[in-house]
């Protein structure tokens, strides 16, 4: 390596590792929180929805059309917007509107809400739970609910929308930037000691790099990888856009003009269900969504299904099913670009390990905090010094030979 190659490499780690310092220390430091927020909501909310019946091992559950039917009931005059079995319980979900009309205008007025939902026992089509009653004043909300929700809008887009995400997104790319330069110095680095030294018999200076250097070996994997794929969830919503305008488009093109179906004039539910499941071997429906949604079809149930296996179940397959006839109208792959960031997801938040990965991911997520502040301490302390002399404090000869390169003898 060359002095002048050398310098570059210094320089490229240093810039950018102090862009993206403040940042990654938010999202490590909020991402702590969201790790357990299962555990932290448990803990200090508790679970207040009224438990399903016990009922008999094994007990079937009972069509998705009477549960329909019995959602209309409640309701007459009103539509059903979609149908999401209980992933944890025997329990279905049916969310309700007054019209597809109302949900659109809701969008325009934020606290406005004249959808609700209904849940149902799955095995009993016996009603559980209802939500509040549309336009009444909300439930005052939890110091936990404040402090989980002020940590998800940091970690992910700093209360700045999509414009906070894609900067996010950008320092992620500064990250994964510092962590290569970073590898490179600590290579030829380590020419001259033994890997993992920490000299304690030096300066003070000498032990805070060391362990600055240490500690970001130690956790390089991990933090390349949490870093590559934060950067990529940060664009899921232009990724998605993209799918949406291309492929959807494509795909809803020949239905778009035709008037949405009369929910009374509607194929099975339970039918379609079965009929997706069928076109998706090895997945699971997670949901349907009625014909007239903003993101599907006119005429069309959509069904979404996921992977079974924890390291799968990110992996979505959207299919359509004729809400008129009950006929299979295709499955359909997302995009690969859409699959590569359902991938990352699982790799990014630690949740298909369980607790004891969400633990470790914890412990990696804490030391790489310590390399962060190590890093700004380690500026602070040399700012006013030169590259040069700091290369040299740091093991490096900067005096060329004939060819060129870099000697990396013992400092006195």
């Amino acid at each position: 390596m060359t002095t002048h190659a050398l310098r570059r490499w210094f320089v490229v780690h240093k810039w950018t590792s102090l862009i993206c310092t403040l940042f990654l220390l938010i999202v490590c430091v909020t991402g702590l929180p969201l790790l357990f927020s299962e555990q932290i909501w448990d803990t200090f909310v508790g679970d207040d929805d009224p438990p399903c019946e016990v009922l008999p091992p094994g007990t079937p559950n009972v069509s998705l059309d009477v549960i329909v039917e019995k959602a209309r009931a409640l309701y007459p005059g009103q539509i059903i917007t979609s149908v999401n079995p209980d992933d944890d319980e025997p329990a279905v979900l049916i969310s309700m509107a007054p019209s597809w009309q109302t949900l659109k205008d809701d969008e325009n007025y934020p606290d406005r809400n004249s959808g609700h939902w209904i849940k149902f026992d799955a095995r009993t089509a016996r009603v559980i739970e209802q939500s509040r009653p549309a336009n009444t004043p909300k439930e005052p909300r939890t110091w936990t609910g404040i402090i989980m929700g002020i940590c998800n809008q940091l970690h992910t887009s700093l209360f700045a929308g999509l414009s906070g995400s894609l900067f996010l997104g950008l320092m992620g790319g500064l990250f994964v930037a510092s962590l290569v330069s970073g590898t490179v110095l600590y290579g030829r680095f380590m020419k001259r000691l033994p890997f993992g030294s920490v000299r304690r018999d030096r300066a003070r200076r000498l032990t805070w790099l060391d362990l600055h250097n240490l500690l970001g070996v130690a956790t390089l994997v991990w933090a390349t990888a949490v870093g590559f794929t934060g950067l990529v969830n940060e664009l899921q919503t232009p990724l998605f856009g993209l799918w949406r305008v291309t492929d959807v488009r494509q795909i809803l093109k020949p239905y778009a003009a035709l008037p949405v179906v009369s929910q009374e004039h509607l194929s099975s539910v339970q039918a379609a269900f079965d009929t997706a499941a069928k076109a998706a071997p090895g997945n699971e429906v997670t949901g349907l969504s009625f014909p007239g949604s903003s993101f599907g079809s006119p005429v069309h149930y959509v069904l979404w299904t996921h992977g079974a296996s924890p390291l799968r179940a990110r992996l979505f397959t959207p299919v359509l099913v004729d809400a008129r006839t009950g006929e299979l109208t295709g499955a359909y792959p997302m995009p690969w670009y859409l699959r590569f960031l359902e991938i990352s997801r699982p790799l990014h938040f630690g949740d298909y390990g369980g607790m004891p990965l969400r633990i470790l991911w914890a412990a990696l997520d804490i030391i790489v905090i310590g390399v962060l502040i190590s890093g700004v301490v380690l500026w602070a302390a040399k700012r006013k010094i030169s590259a040069d002399v700091r290369l040299r404090a740091m093991g490096y000869d900067l005096n060329e030979t004939e060819t060129g390169h870099v000697l990396a003898r013992d400092l006195p």
